[in-house]
């Protein structure tokens, strides 16, 4: 049989000695120092859990009020575009009031300017007239008509072609 398997008592009696020996200094020295570093490890993992899920609630609170603040944000960028349309439209409505009431002011000044030209080419025409008249009366008279005789005719004359 090898010697490895070989079973020897004495070697057995010093390997519980050394092995006690060993777990007393342990214990003595290893053992209390070894216990506070492993619980202040747990410690510090306990305390960055803590710490990262006091992070990830202020995240989402964050998270949750930055997506309030954008929503009111897209709320006031309507409710001014709403406000700039409702602007426009009234700005365009005005435009066009002015613009109807300039146009009707040229209409009627338009047809002001057409009555008093229409007025002053009956006056020209009934000068004209008058003048024919009174020519066309002389030649059949064969005389000169003075003033009253003249005004009369032409009133006559004219008064007929109004009514005409």
């Amino acid at each position: 049989m090898p010697a490895f398997l070989q079973f020897s008592p004495g070697l057995v009696i010093w390997t519980l000695i050394n092995f006690s020996i060993f777990a007393f200094i342990i214990a003595k020295f290893a053992w209390k120092p070894m216990r506070d570093g492993i619980q202040a490890r747990e410690q510090a993992i306990a305390d960055s859990i803590s710490a990262a899920e006091a992070a990830n609630r202020e995240a989402q609170e964050l998270l949750r009020e930055s997506r309030e603040k954008i929503s009111k944000a897209h709320q006031d960028v309507m409710d001014v575009m709403r406000e700039g349309r409702a602007q426009a439209e009234n700005v365009v409505r005005k435009a066009a009031e002015e613009a109807e009431a300039i146009k009707q002011q040229k209409l009627a000044e338009a047809q002001r300017e057409i009555e008093r030209q229409r007025d002053d080419a009956l006056l020209v025409l009934r000068a004209e007239v008058a003048t024919l008249v009174v020519g066309a009366t002389e030649k059949l008279i064969g005389k000169k008509l003075d003033g009253d005789d003249h005004k009369r005719i032409v009133e006559a004359s004219v008064a007929d072609l109004s009514k005409n």
